[in-house]
């Protein structure tokens, strides 16, 4: 059993790895694409024969249109015998209709027993559901409706005589004032009998400056609210039981959801459009699409009882034979399959290359993460190409040579704390080892010793504490304004009997004017702290009768207060320069204590300087000194979020020589 952590090294089965994936994907669409493709080959086939053989009624588009308008001008079909004998005595063809039982309505074949009509019918006949392919080639005709219910079928919107002759005389009185005006204008009937005023070159516009009203026409007439009424209901029905609000239908099937006020008499408006039938526009948004889905709907219910039922029509030729529908041959069967079959191979075999390419260095990576996480020294992943896996491959690679950076510096940071405490810890260790066997006698001299030694281990852990609170985040700063001045001549006063008894001259010097008129806001006692160990450092680095100067101005874009801390030192080296800021760093390369300091003083000031937005430099030259500039910005600073402060976070004010 394997210890828990421990990474399954075992080689994956083939459905869960990647490469199985990516091979039930790709046959997956291989065969999708094959099975569209053959079914497209075999309809555009089909459709090529039909056109060939005549099938698919191009030539027969009347016949079709002829029956299409019977059934939908008749609730049944009787009486269609001698309309399907006059087509088939105009089109030299046999036409049968029979129920879609293929029970035989009417048969234009004579003879005592006609030949067997085929498997496959030319069309359905059916109003409420029109082929709009065979009804565009009719000639004379403008084609089914977008919802497809053929415009003759008006069912209740059939007009009786005397509305039809009051709404003529309307259009009539329309047609003579447009005629008047100078605008050639006709009479049309739609199929449920209302008049409507078209215009000569089909151009309505024209008519909105006369004094012409069509508006009558526009209006409903009793019949039609009565029809629109019982449509609206059904619709809404459907609407509600979809959870949607009602709507109000107008006599062209467009709708809202209040109804609107009938068209009152005024200028004159363009002419009407055909009302009898007209399509609803189907919007963009679901929720008119489900309202155009109920309309049509709802029409179909409604004609459904004014219209013949359904009926397959059979055109063949005089003979009585008709010709039979596209049969797919065993041959042309296995010859598809083949095709697939082969396409799928291809697919597959693509797939395992690209798959096995894909995965290969996927695996590599694996297993160098693996030997990383065990321990083991992980060799570069080879980078193979300049894409996703490549460049995931030289991010993995760059990531295990940072890593192995951060545990190096780990490892040193390591032996530097315990070197750095180590030291103290021996020399407090001797001491008492020697009282303890009678060597030193406990007197003032050899307690200041003990003294000594445990307040430079003190200073060690509180440096750590604040390099690891500022490491963490949760360094919190009290920022507060303050005098720059002020706070220069504070650090000054603290550490001035220490630069006195190394025979150093220190002295603080300000700007003209003076950096009080830049409104600095920051942590007081941080910032001595910083400021602190950046004198303290120049004191311990500066020779008797040298000289330590503090100055602050503002910088040239008046966004930054400046502080400069320059001694007269010994200076660093330019190779030594940049480490000046590393944790334990010293540029004594022995690590001896001759001139104290913990290693972590300036690597502290780096740490307070970007909790306050700010930065800080050096610059030196060998054997004539050094220059550390702090630069804090002059804006209000955001004290980082973090946990509340605890007596330890902040450093003692009594001690501002909190140093490195």
């Amino acid at each position: 059993m394997r210890s828990r952590g421990r990474v399954d090294r075992r080689r994956l089965p083939l459905r869960k790895s990647l490469l199985g994936r990516l091979l039930a994907v790709s046959a997956l669409v291989a065969a999708c694409s094959v099975a569209a493709t053959a079914w497209l080959a075999v309809q555009t086939t089909s459709g090529a024969i039909k056109r060939e053989q005549g099938q698919n009624l191009t030539a027969d588009a009347r016949i079709y249109t002829e029956l299409l308008g019977y059934a939908a001008g008749h609730s049944q079909w009787d009486g269609v015998d001698k309309t399907v004998r006059d087509l088939a005595t105009r089109s030299g063809r046999r036409i049968a209709l029979t129920t879609q039982g293929r029970e035989i309505i009417a048969d234009s074949a004579t003879g005592a027993s006609p030949p067997a009509l085929p498997t496959q019918a030319s069309a359905i006949v059916d109003p409420l559901s029109v082929d709009t392919a065979l009804a565009a080639q009719s000639s004379g005709t403008t084609g089914a409706s977008a919802d497809r219910v053929d415009p003759r079928a008006v069912g209740p919107f059939r007009l009786p005589p005397a509305e039809r002759t009051q709404l003529r005389r309307t259009a009539d009185r329309g047609v003579a004032c447009l005629n008047d005006a100078g605008i050639a204008s006709d009479v049309v009937e739609e199929p449920s009998g209302r008049p409507r005023i078209q215009i000569v070159g089909n151009d309505p516009d024209r008519i909105l400056g006369t004094r012409c009203s069509t508006d009558t026409l526009d209006r409903p007439t009793e019949t039609e609210k009565k029809a629109l009424d019982a449509l609206n209901k059904l619709a809404n029905a459907c609407l509600d039981r979809q959870g949607r609000a009602a709507v109000h239908l107008r006599l062209d099937l467009s709708w809202g959801q209040d109804p609107e006020p009938e068209p009152s008499a005024g200028p004159a408006r363009r002419p009407s459009t055909p009302t009898p039938v007209p399509v609803p526009t189907v919007q963009s948004s679901d929720n008119d699409r489900a309202i155009a889905s109920c309309v049509g709907t709802a029409r179909r219910e409604q004609l459904s009882s004014y219209v013949a039922s359904p009926a397959l029509l059979f055109i063949g030729d005089a003979g009585g034979a008709t010709v039979p529908g596209f049969d797919l041959s065993p041959a042309n069967t296995a010859r598809i399959a083949g095709v697939a079959a082969l396409v799928l191979a291809l697919t597959v075999g693509a797939s395992v290359l690209a798959g096995a390419r894909l995965v290969r260095p996927l695996q590599a990576l694996t297993g160098a993460a693996q030997r990383m996480r065990d321990g083991e020294e992980s060799a570069p992943v080879p980078v193979s190409a300049d894409n996703e896996i490549g460049r995931l491959a030289a991010t993995f690679n760059d990531m295990t040579a940072h890593r192995a950076r951060l545990e190096e510096q780990r490892k040193v940071m390591v032996s530097d704390v315990a070197h750095e405490l180590r030291t103290p810890l021996s020399n407090i260790r001797g001491w008492l080892e020697a009282a303890q066997d009678g060597v030193a006698d406990l007197d003032p001299a050899f307690v200041s010793s003990l003294l000594e030694e445990a307040v430079q281990l003190q200073h060690i852990v509180d440096d750590l504490q604040d390099l690891a609170a500022a490491d963490a985040g949760a360094l919190r700063l009290h920022p507060a304004p303050i005098r720059i001045d002020d706070l220069l001549g504070q650090v000054a006063a603290a550490h001035q009997a220490r630069a006195e008894t190394a025979g150093v001259t220190l002295t603080v010097r300000t700007a003209d004017p003076g950096p009080p008129s830049f409104p600095l806001t920051a942590d007081p006692v941080r910032l001595r702290q910083a400021l602190g160990n950046l004198v303290s450092n120049a004191v311990r680095h500066t020779p008797p009768d040298g000289r330590v100067t503090l100055s602050a101005y503002g910088s040239e874009s008046g966004d930054e207060v400046v502080v400069d801390v320059e001694d007269t030192g010994s200076g660093i080296s330019p190779e030594d320069l940049p480490y000046v800021f590393d944790r334990f760093w010293r540029a004594e390369k022995s690590r001896s204590r001759r001139t104290g300091g913990s290693g972590l003083g300036l690597a502290i000031v780096r740490k307070l300087a970007e909790a306050h937005g700010g930065a800080v430099s050096a610059a030196s030259t060998e054997g004539k000194g050094s220059v550390f500039t702090l630069r804090l910005p002059t804006g209000p600073h955001r004290t980082p979020v973090g946990r509340p402060p605890a007596p330890s976070d902040r450093p003692d004010e009594a001690a501002p020589d909190h140093q490195g």
